[in-house]
């Protein structure tokens, strides 16, 4: 016979997933739990096996699993029985397994189109008021006020593909689900207010029809119903900031021939290559940056070649992750080469601080995080054998390679300058609006801002709406002109500020690009009040702090981005041009 695998369930109005058997629903104890990688354990999934079976091609009609008996003046089923009445509540959804495929719920929608849900609901719930909620509309006949409608019956409909000149025979190619209350009969309803003893049996069919589906092509059906909406909405929101961009070069155009003729530029020659004040928290910064940078180019450019597919399950965290972790010697290098080059000499506190610092930052919000997770019984907090696992990882492989890249990077001699930095600063001269350094910071990050945010919500939607994401070409497409926009017009300001006589570049080029991580931080605000109905104070304090460690990772990526093509602009215009 052959398993069903349920996974952990998940709600959009609740950011705390639990497995399967916190519901107590019938569960399957011969089974041997299978392996999970780092990435399924970071994203919460809790796959196990189930006890709805099935044999190819042999139907089963209200096949009975099991009954779950609950007596509320027992504290211990009142308890059971109020936690399952709170996921209905909340609309938490089940997400089953077979054959890797994910098992769908499809229904009809607007236009007489249908939408294919990987996951389906425990139940729903109508209100005193008469008014059903989420899955409740879906049948007349749930019209019990104040009570809970529980699908304790589904029929599963599995799609195979015969397969000639092959051993295997047929090959399962979809598999979708109806949930029911219950297989026969009225429906199954819970009066909130319910006392003494319930009874929940629980049921299952199983229909197998032939269907003309290409293996390769087994996830399109789910993949093209997923929802896109709002496309007009974002189509507008281009258009405006391609405007903005029109705007933002004619005044590039315009303040340039106030640059009094460009030689604003060659005064501070003498100037540019000034060592910046907190020298040493920039370095650390840009040698982290550097580690993320290189870690999201390796992760998307795997993901396009389609290795780290939603087929592969937690294969992207899992590949993400051990990236980080041997990517250490290069974020050592870069802060030590840079904060030699700025003058610094503890070279020690600055290979600790870019071993720890950030990774330090992130791990503490993340720490916090799980300790709610755990505070909550959800199956998304980490056990602990993996969190010590983590730290293994952080200490016994991505700390040591950070020395050794710090050890190189400053054994290695000093970046050499295309001029030479003068004894006496300059006095800078007082600046216009535009150049001075916070309306130039906060200008900055727009535009790079503008090129993400059409796949910011597709992202948001995968991580916070439970949506599979799978455009990872058009992702890799955004990266690269996210890299080049930040570049643009990092370099663009640094040139009006050298113009202006401004040679303070490094920390502004870096928070330029970076301010974008702020406009990120802003949408996802936005994202939380206008798209997502998350309740309870956990919830809401574990996505603001999961927010805050993207928008910290995402400050030190476009930051490094806006650094290195600054440095790469300043270092370009004083070596080709003769400075007198």
């Amino acid at each position: 016979k052959h398993a069903l695998f349920v996974n952990r369930l998940d709600s959009v109005e609740s950011v705390l997933p639990y497995e399967y058997t916190a519901f107590d629903f019938c569960s399957e104890k011969t089974m041997k739990r299978p392996s999970e990688n780092l990435g399924q354990v970071l994203f919460g999934e809790r796959i196990e096996p189930s006890p709805y079976k099935f044999e190819f091609k042999k139907p089963v009609v209200c096949q009975k699993v099991c009954t779950r008996t609950y007596d509320t003046n027992n504290p211990s089923d009142k308890a059971k029985l109020d936690f399952l009445k709170k996921g209905m509540l909340l609309n938490y959804q089940h997400h089953w397994i077979v054959d890797n495929m994910p098992v769908t719920w499809c229904y009809d929608v607007e236009d007489g189109q249908k939408f294919c849900n990987p996951g389906f609901p425990i139940g729903c719930y109508v209100t005193e008021a008469g008014r059903p909620k989420d899955a409740c509309v879906v049948n007349s006949n749930f019209n019990e006020k104040d009570a809970f409608y529980i699908f304790n019956h589904v029929d599963i409909t599995i799609y195979y593909h015969i397969v000639e000149h092959e051993q295997l025979g047929a090959r399962l190619v979809a598999a979708k689900i109806e949930p029911k209350s219950p297989c026969t009969g009225g429906p199954k309803f819970l009066k909130n207010k319910h006392t003494g003893v319930f009874n929940i049996p629980y049921t299952y069919s199983i229909n197998f029809e032939d269907k003309n589906i290409r293996w390769a092509s087994r996830w399109d059906y789910i993949l093209e119903s997923m929802p896109h909406t709002n496309i007009q909405w974002f189509r507008n929101m281009t258009q405006l900031f391609v405007l903005l961009l029109y705007i933002y070069v004619l005044m590039s155009l315009v303040l340039q021939e106030d640059a009094q003729e460009e030689f604003g530029w060659k005064l501070v020659h003498g100037d540019v290559f000034r060592p910046p004040r907190k020298g040493m928290l920039l370095s650390v910064f840009l040698g982290s940056g550097t580690q993320i940078f290189i870690m999201t180019f390796v992760t998307l450019f795997f993901a396009c070649l389609g290795f780290l597919s939603p087929a592969n399950r937690g294969a992207l965290m899992t590949c993400a992750v051990v990236l980080w972790v041997l990517l250490g010697t290069p974020a050592g290098y870069v802060a030590a080469r840079l904060y030699k080059s700025f003058g610094g000499e503890k070279w020690k506190t600055n290979v600790l601080l870019t071993a720890f610092l950030c990774p330090g930052v992130v791990f503490a919000d993340f720490f916090v995080m799980n300790l709610i997770l755990w505070g909550e019984g959800s199956s998304a907090a980490m056990p602990f054998g993996t969190l010590v696992a983590i730290l293994a990882l952080w200490f016994c492989i991505s700390v040591p390679l950070t020395f050794i890249g710090a050890y190189f990077g400053f054994k290695k001699a000093g970046i050499e300058h295309p001029v030479r930095t003068n004894q006496i600063p300059r006095q800078i001269p007082e600046q216009s609006f535009y150049t001075k350094p916070f309306p130039g910071i906060v200008m900055g990050g727009i535009l790079p801002f503008g090129c993400i945010f059409i796949q910011l919500f597709f992202i948001l939607n995968s991580i916070w709406s439970h949506q599979m994401y799978y455009m990872f070409g058009f992702l890799f497409l955004v990266f690269i002109i996210l890299v080049i926009t930040c570049s643009e017009a990092t370099i663009l300001l640094c040139y009006f500020h050298l113009c202006a006589e401004d040679y303070h570049w490094q920390w502004r080029s870096f928070l330029t690009s970076g301010f974008t991580a702020v406009y990120f931080l802003v949408y996802a605000i936005h994202y939380f009040f206008s798209k997502l109905q998350i309740t309870g104070l956990a919830s809401t304090i574990l996505y603001f702090g999961y927010t805050m460690i993207m928008a910290l990772i995402f400050f030190l990526f476009t930051g490094t981005i806006g650094f290195f093509a600054c440095f790469w602009f300043v270092t370009k215009i004083y070596s080709v041009v003769k400075v007198d």
